[in-house]
């Protein structure tokens, strides 16, 4: 049999009502969400459990939110005795993977993404920066028009290497703009975004440099597991290296398809998408539809991986 990655979620992959119903069926979820609470001093859970959706889609609350939800599901996977030999994340995802991996603890990793979401909210005053999903186009052409758009001084970069036909782009208004616009021209999809910043771009510099300050504050320890940067797509269990990766993220493109590519040089050839949603299972599918492929986010999928992955040797 080969290797098994779990993988994270990042944002965009939040709704209200996520989580709750591990959280009533297992005590151990239970105790995450009261975990977050008490770390942040407010009540996350029930946002969570509740929302308003507009609320919970702020970034200082989606963050942790997505981080506490994929927590509570990985949780309930090891109690049952599920293992991983590596772990991934999409960008916010990454904190969750590195809590897996015991390089991170929960209590700093939900603190750390609070804060991490209020900085990326604070670096571009609201209205100039976004992000649009461009479909149908090669790397290498994109990078061409955002490098001339920009050179044109109007900041735009590749940002989200997704899977092949899906990249998203990220920077000023104008340059996004612009960018989307000559895209279009050469004949892709352009998608806008709904997001609150230009996330993964040079315009986060700004909110990687306190990023760092709040990292020097917490413990970060050599990973248990291998972890794959979003940076680099390479394996990584080094603390300091870790650190360094996790401020550098903030304004550097998430290299999701080569992670998953890593992922299956490594060995890897079943895929469990702890958290909400199937955003990352559909873009495994997309680079590999041979992929086996497992999300896990209620008491129906965690039985269902269970019994996938463990047989029939596991008990509740």
């Amino acid at each position: 049999m080969g290797k098994t990655a779990f993988l994270f979620p990042g944002q965009g992959s939040q709704f209200p009502g996520m989580g709750k119903e591990l959280a009533e069926e297992f005590s151990a979820a239970a105790d995450v969400f009261q975990k977050a609470d008490e770390v942040l001093e407010f009540p996350l859970s029930d946002l969570i459990f509740s929302g308003p959706e507009d609320e919970l889609r702020k970034t200082e609350n989606t963050q942790p939110a997505l981080l506490t939800v994929s927590t509570a599901v990985f949780t309930l996977l090891k109690q049952h005795g599920v293992s991983f030999d590596y772990a991934a994340g999409h960008s916010l995802g990454e904190y969750s993977a590195l809590v897996a991996a015991e390089s991170l603890s929960f209590e700093d990793a939900v603190y750390c993404v609070r804060q991490r979401g209020k900085y990326m909210e604070e670096a571009v005053p609201a209205g100039l920066g976004t992000m649009a999903a461009i479909l149908g186009m090669e790397q290498q052409a994109l990078e061409q028009i955002t490098s001339a758009v920009t050179a044109d001084g109007k900041p735009v970069q590749v940002a989200n290497l997704n899977c092949p036909g899906q990249i998203v782009i990220s920077g000023s208004t104008e340059g996004v703009e612009q960018a989307s616009h000559a895209a279009k021209e050469q004949g892709a999809k352009v998608i806008p975004l709904q997001v609150s910043g230009p996330f993964h771009s040079v315009l986060m510099k700004p909110a990687a440099e306190k990023l760092q300050q709040t990292l020097n504050k917490i413990s970060i320890a050599d990973a248990s597991a291998e972890v794959i940067a979003n940076v680099t797509a390479k394996p990584v269990t080094n603390k300091e290296q870790i650190k360094s990766l996790l401020v550098e993220q903030l304004y550097s493109p998430v290299r999701w398809e080569e992670t998953i590519r890593e992922l299956m040089e490594l060995g890897v050839d079943t895929f469990v998408e702890a958290g909400p949603g199937k955003v990352l299972s559909g873009l495994v599918k997309k680079v590999n539809r041979r992929a086996n492929v497992i999300a896990v986010s209620d008491p129906a999928s965690l039985a269902a991986a269970v019994e996938k992955l463990k047989g029939e040797k596991e008990h509740a």
